[in-house]
Parts: structure tokens; C-alpha cells; sequence
């Protein structure tokens, strides 16, 4: 039985998004259905496609009682919108259906489990949410919440453990049939942990322990988990709300974190080994990964920051989008990010430069465009004077443009887009430290409309940001500061 909220969710969507032109939207990142969009949800592969479910609130483009959109695709590029799956209206999510994860059951249906939201008054006069852990089954597009939820609840935390924090659960099946679920927590000492449980049957859990904890080390409460195997290593990713800098590894406010290292499946121990950021760039939190059956580990997460939500046109009646699939791997220790292949399906035009050598600024004919992908590799044009500095200006017209800006001898790549329109003093700017030697570095940067993906040094580094100028800037100028040699291929994606 679909409630009266969700059928009124449903009806309200489908007449919002035929007012919004295709023209007015991400040609290749899912966006908001209609109104607001945040954290990525059930990134799931079922029934021959994929499905993304999102934290969603449809009547307004900002923040509200959050649903659950939902959009299915085969090629992860191509959404094909589907109705509103969760709405909050039980006693246990009255006040939110939050962010969780989906896996197929044995016998064919789809189980979404999600983080119910109830606002609770406290004896201050305030309120705090409490937050536990529910169930809905489904087929694909109708899903029905469980009779016994909430399935995990204050009772399921360890001692110290919040109620308030407590959230985003992820589920996944093991070899031998039963389930793992981790979720977010904040212990007493006020930082984050994660807790796993274990399940026969998906429906009812019970707590194991804590998986990993973060002891005041990255940030303070840990969002949005996720967990998996990958080239013979472990990898844990959460998005640590209140991050404090550490050098350029990490950045103020709610960031990403990359931990990696073994599981002991037996004694079901997490062993960090590395740690790092997942997006260095501006525009990334919460990002949750897929396992299809071909095999690859395929990661996506919200292409927004917290901290900028108020950079948008006030009239757009969609506020959100994702970020572009990235295929995974480790390497040495480290996690490495890459563009899912498909997108080369989608190259049309072909553009390419070699050796281009200049000194001051410079355009190229037929190097321009707001749906591109672009390979570029610099180095100096005289190995004994190496330049000292090089940048691209993208999005650009007479009056705007965003750059992305490399010093060598910082081996410092920047995002900058105080100069792309926006009138809010809000975070413009973010700086990376990659590797480079003698001036040379070579990255892949991908645009679409509303966005700008770099992926430096085959994927060793990504920096992703929003960018909201007007579509007609699609001018691209490159400028160096000393000698630089260049060669750049450029597609159009069609």
C-alpha cells in the first residue's frame, strides 16, 4: 500500500520535472528529479541495470523531511527517472527516511535499508533526532516497509554509543549467505566509529562490534560508510563531518576519508595501514559504491559541499547532482580513481595538439566546450628552465571563468572559481599536492555543463567541483608563466 505522503510525493514530481528542459540539467551527472538532492543512496545493480536511489526532498530546492528519489540506468551516464521509492511517513521516520544502502535477496526482491529520523524534544526546549536503522522490500519501483522495523535501534549501540547519531547503514552478503551492515555512530568521547552487525537473513540484525574507531584522529561524527574488498586490500571510505586540515591532505569542514588495510574475516578485524582523502577538489561527500557482476567496484558520490549550498541561481528548480562513475583500485597503497569506461562510448569530435609551446596566453581552434573530455600533458619546453606556473581557464567568456592552475615547484595543482559568477563569499578555491617530476604532469578533466572533474596522474588524485556559470561560457584559454610544452587531445560528448 503506497501511503498518502509518497502518493503525493509521486504526483508532485512527475508534474515538477516536465517543467525542467533537458538543456537546463546535467547532459551525463544524475541530478535532482525536481527540488533538492544530497547523499546517494542504494547504489545498487539489479534486475540487468542500475539503480541510485538519493536523499531527496522534492518541493523545495532546499533541504527538507527527506525522501527517497530514485533513477535507474544501464550504462551509469543515462538516468531514466522512476517514482519517489521511500516517503517519511511512519512513526519511526515521520521526520526523515535518511541515507542506506540496497542489496537483492535470494528470493528475487529488493530490501533497501535506511535510517529512520524522529525528532525527539529535550528537556532544553530543543530538539534532537533520534535515529534507528529500518527495512522496505520491493520490486525495482514499489517498495513496502517492514512490519517489525526499526530493525536496529539505541538498544543495538554500544555503550556510550548516541541515538542521535546514528546512521547510513550499509549491507552486503557473504560468501556463505548471511549479511554484514555497518553504520555511523558517535561514541562518548564525541568523534565516530563504526559499528558492524551481522545477519541470517537481512531482517534481523544483531550488533558485532567496532569496526573501526576514529578516536578524534579525521573530523569528529563519520557519515555515510562503506566497505569492500579491492586488489587484495580492505577499504573503508566515510565522510567525517568537521574536519580539521592536515597539510594538504585533508580540508576544513565535512570531508571524505579513504582508510586502508586488511579484515580478518575470522576474528572480524579492521587493520588500518593508509589513509587519505577521496576527492581533493571542492564538490564531494558521501559516496557509495556498486559491485556489478563484471566485476569492477564502481564508486559515486554527491558532487556538492555542505559548506556551499547556498551557490545556486535562484530560480533553478533542481539543486543537486552526482559525481561521475569512477571505477576503483588500489595501488601501492592508495586509492585510485578513474572515469568508468563507458564514457568513451560518448566521445564524438576529436581534437588534438602536440608539442605546443608558448609562454604567455594562448587559445586553440576547435579547444572549447562545456561537455568535453579533455587529456592534457605539460612539461617545460626547456628542460634546463623549468616554468613557474601553468593554467587553464574553462567556462570562460568576456566576464567569467573557472582555472585550474599547476606550480611546479610547489607541485601544487589549484581549483579556483571565485571568477566564475557567483556573488556568495563561500569556498572558492582548493589546493592539492601532487606528484610531479621536472614540471611534467598530466591529467584528465571532464566537463559537464555544471561541473568540472580532473583526474591527475591516471587517477591518483581527483579533484571534482560545481561551477554555475552561464552556459554559453564555454571558452578555453590556456596561460604559462614561463615555457611551456603541451599536448592535448579534446572530445565533445554527445
Amino acid at each position: 500500500m503506497t501511503s498518502q505522503t509518497l502518493r503525493e510525493a509521486r504526483k508532485y514530481e512527475e508534474a515538477s520535472a516536465k517543467l525542467i528542459t533537458e538543456e537546463k540539467r546535467p547532459s551525463f551527472h544524475l541530478s535532482a528529479r525536481t527540488g533538492w538532492m544530497n547523499d546517494p543512496n542504494g547504489f545498487s545493480y539489479y534486475k540487468g541495470q542500475y539503480h541510485m536511489f538519493y536523499q531527496y526532498y522534492p518541493y523545495d530546492i532546499q533541504w527538507g523531511p527527506m525522501h527517497w528519489g530514485h533513477a535507474t540506468s544501464k550504462d551509469l551516464l543515462h538516468w531514466e527517472y522512476l517514482p519517489a521509492a521511500l516517503a517519511p511517513d511512519e512513526f519511526y521516520d515521520m521526520d526523515g527516511c535518511f541515507s542506506g544502502s540496497a542489496i537483492e535477496l535470494p528470493d528475487g526482491r529488493q530490501l533497501l535499508m535506511y535510517t529512520g529520523v524522529v525528532k525527539e524534544r529535550q528537556k532544553n526546549g530543543g530538539f534532537s533526532e533520534v535515529q534507528t536503522q529500518c527495512i522496505a522490500i520491493g520490486d525495482g519501483v514499489d517498495y513496502e516497509k517492514y512490519e517489525k522495523n526499526p530493525v536496529l535501534d539505541e538498544h543495538d549501540v554500544p555503550e556510550g554509543g548516541s541515538r542521535f547519531d546514528f546512521r547510513d547503514p550499509k549491507i552486503w552478503r557473504k560468501e556463505d549467505g548471511t549479511y554484514y551492515c555497518i553504520a555511523g555512530n558517535r561514541p562518548a568521547d564525541g568523534s565516530g566509529q563504526i559499528l558492524l552487525f551481522t545477519s541470517p537473513d537481512g531482517f534481523e540484525w544483531k550488533y558485532k562490534k567496532v569496526l573501526c574507531a576514529n578516536n578524534n584522529r579525521f573530523g569528529l561524527m563519520w557519515e555515510c560508510p562503506d566497505f569492500f574488498k579491492l586488489d587484495g586490500k580492505w577499504v573503508l571510505l566515510t565522510s567525517p563531518q568537521d574536519m580539521m586540515p592536515q597539510g594538504f591532505e585533508y580540508h576544513n569542514g565535512n570531508g571524505t576519508l579513504c582508510l586502508i588495510g586488511n579484515f580478518d574475516e575470522e576474528t572480524e578485524s579492521f587493520t588500518e595501514e593508509y589513509s587519505q582523502s577521496i576527492d581533493y577538489g571542492i564538490d564531494f561527500y558521501a559516496p557509495q559504491t556498486v559491485l556489478p557482476p563484471d566485476g569492477r567496484r564502481i564508486m559515486i558520490g554527491w558532487m556538492q559541499n555542505w559548506d556551499t549550498c547556498s551557490l545556486r541561481a535562484v530560480d533553478q528548480p533542481w539543486y543537486g547532482q552526482m559525481s561521475l562513475p569512477r571505477e576503483l583500485s588500489v595501488k601501492n597503497g592508495r586509492l585510485y580513481q578513474y572515469p568508468i569506461k563507458e564514457l568513451e562510448d560518448m566521445r564524438g569530435k576529436k581534437v588534438s595538439y602536440e608539442n605546443v609551446s608558448f609562454s604567455d596566453t594562448t587559445r586553440l581552434e576547435g579547444i572549447k566546450g562545456r561537455k568535453i573530455d579533455m587529456e592534457i600533458e605539460i612539461c617545460p619546453a626547456d628542460a634546463e628552465e623549468i616554468y613557474t606556473k601553468f593554467a587553464i581557464r574553462f567556462a570562460q567568456n568576456e566576464n567569467y571563468y573557472t582555472s585550474l592552475s599547476f606550480r611546479p615547484h610547489e607541485s601544487i595543482l589549484k581549483i579556483d572559481r571565485k571568477f566564475s559568477g557567483s556573488r556568495r563569499a563561500i569556498i572558492h578555491q582548493r589546493r592539492n599536492l601532487v606528484n610531479s617530476k621536472d614540471g611534467k604532469l598530466k591529467f584528465r578533466m571532464i566537463l559537464d555543463r555544471f561541473s568540472v572533474e580532473v583526474f591527475v596522474n591516471n587517477g591518483e588524485n581527483v579533484m571534482s567541483a560545481v561551477i554555475y556559470t552561464d552556459i554559453d561560457a564555454d571558452d578555453i584559454s590556456f596561460i604559462a608563466d614561463g615555457k611551456v610544452c603541451m599536448n592535448i587531445i579534446k572530445y565533445d560528448l554527445n
